[in-house]
């Protein structure tokens, strides 16, 4: 029995030879979320753009105009974003000032809005420097980077350069599909953000050796002469491990999940980029790394049947 039969029953969906339709969907998904960051922007927190962002319990219902009015009368000749509610009991505010506000100012305010709403009302402010803010934004592109650039060398030894281009590719579509979708939804991209994308990057690298690995293995002991048992090889590899990406990944974004509809506000960035990266991670492992190995293996073996043979001497 010829190894291609043996492992027929394993594939329930040729994904390798679907995979120009995968490329064009994820290159829709990239060039709407580049349109909107370019458009919109990111809603960058206080701690990449500087400023003050003020978080205040009321402890009971209150009206964000309410609040604002108290801002503008305590905190004068500043600009803040609108205030918004949160909490279980949605008593809870927030706001962000443009710039560092002193701390008796917001002492005066705590003050005015505790004559307001009670003595239970309490304030927590993070406050960042302009010199800091540009500082944890160069150290968090250096950590991401460094990330990138160890994975390509780790997997350029551990298996062979094509892997290591074709893994990349897929880090660079499972980082860019979280920041696009935050970028959409207006969600503020702060420092838990960046724990959030180093998370995904070590999820999704992971996963992708995984598969990789099988794809090594499975290139020992089935044949892979020609362009169809190379895809052949890769649908085989990437069915042998579907059952462990899907069910790996699915606990993590239940976890997740939880995290983002129980928790506590100040985790619930970093657990929905969690979720989207989690999605987008599994997509490319399974759906673009390994069908960008194909095609580059595919231009590899299209070369060595060109080259012309070395001539006798």
């Amino acid at each position: 029995m010829s190894s291609k039969r043996q492992h027929e029953d394993v594939i329930k969906f040729d994904i390798v030879k679907n995979r120009r339709k995968f490329y064009m969907l994820s290159a829709t998904i990239l060039i709407v979320g580049l349109i909107c960051m370019l458009v919109m922007g990111l809603n960058l927190g206080v701690d990449f753009k500087s400023g003050t962002r003020l978080d205040i319990y009321v402890g009971k219902e209150f009206q964000t105009a309410d609040i604002e009015t108290l801002i503008k009368e305590n905190v004068p000749n500043t600009v803040f974003t609108p205030v918004t509610k949160y909490g279980d009991k949605q008593d809870q505010a927030q706001t962000r000032f443009d710039h560092t506000i002193p701390a008796d100012q917001l002492q005066k305010l705590e003050s005015a809005l505790k004559a307001k709403y009670g003595d239970q009302v309490s304030k927590q402010e993070a406050t960042v420097d302009p010199s800091i803010a540009r500082e944890l934004v160069q150290k968090a592109a250096i950590a991401v980077a460094v990330a990138g650039i160890g994975i390509i060398i780790y997997i350029a030894i551990r298996f062979q350069f094509l892997f290591g281009i074709a893994c990349i590719i897929g880090l660079i579509h499972d980082v860019f599909i979280p920041i696009a979708l935050f970028s959409v939804f207006r969600l503020e991209v702060d420092l838990t953000f960046i724990a959030a994308i180093l998370t995904i990057v070590g999820y999704s690298i992971n996963d992708t050796i995984v598969i990789f690995d099988r794809i090594r293995e499975n290139l020992r002991t089935m044949k892979s002469k020609t362009v169809e048992d190379l895809e052949h090889l890769v649908n085989v590899s990437l069915w042998q491990t579907m059952r462990r990406s899907v069910f790996t990944v699915g606990t993590v974004f239940l976890t997740a999940v939880a995290i983002a509809v129980l928790g506590s506000e100040s985790i619930r960035n970093f657990s929905l980029a969690l979720i989207f990266g989690l999605v987008s991670g599994t997509y490319s492992s399974i759906f673009v790394a390994a069908q960008v190995w194909v095609t580059l293996k595919k231009r590899e073996l299209a070369k060595k049947r060109l080259s012309p043979a070395p001539t006798e001497s």
